[in-house]
């Protein structure tokens, strides 16, 4: 009996550690996981080639805007910069409205999640998908909108390469 109790004192500490640093393990990765999911930041496709969106979660506020062709008379493939006016992040959900330029602007929400079987760094590893719509206004200051169902992919990181 004093053998089995001689063993039952080690056996009831490492018990007790486990059944304390299991959970604290099990939090760490989910909270891990949850903080590569934050870490949007970063270039993504847009509508069409040489186009894209730029990203940025600071201190959990979003910002960014997006790189585009301009499709107008005056400014047919010239390079247009349109810059996040209004946006929210919560958790994995994103909006952004942006501001008009040359009478055009767009209001995006969406979703952004990650690729199983692609790894951290590569191209695609993120996509944000959800509805755009296109604002627009004509010389007579009449507005139309286009929306569609979009996939923005990310671009390879160079840094995790």
């Amino acid at each position: 009996m004093r053998k089995a109790a001689q063993y039952l004192l080690p056996f009831c500490l490492l018990l007790a550690i486990a059944l304390i640093a299991a959970p604290r393990a099990a939090a760490r990765q989910a909270a891990d996981g949850n903080a590569a999911m934050n870490v949007i930041s970063g270039s993504y496709t847009f509508l069409r080639e040489g186009e894209y969106v730029q990203i940025t979660v600071e201190n959990g506020k979003l910002s960014g805007y997006l790189s585009r062709y301009g499709d107008l008379d005056s400014d047919k493939g010239q390079f247009i910069d349109q810059f996040f006016d209004k946006t929210t992040l919560v958790g994995n959900r994103l909006t952004f409205n942006t501001k008009t330029v040359h009478g055009v602007w767009y209001d995006f929400s969406g979703v952004v999640s990650t690729v199983p079987g692609k790894k951290s760094g590569e191209e695609g590893y993120r996509v944000i998908r959800g509805k755009l719509v296109q604002h627009s206004t004509d010389e007579n200051e009449k507005e139309k909108t286009t929306q569609r169902q979009v996939e923005f992919k990310s671009f390879p990181d160079e840094v995790n390469r």
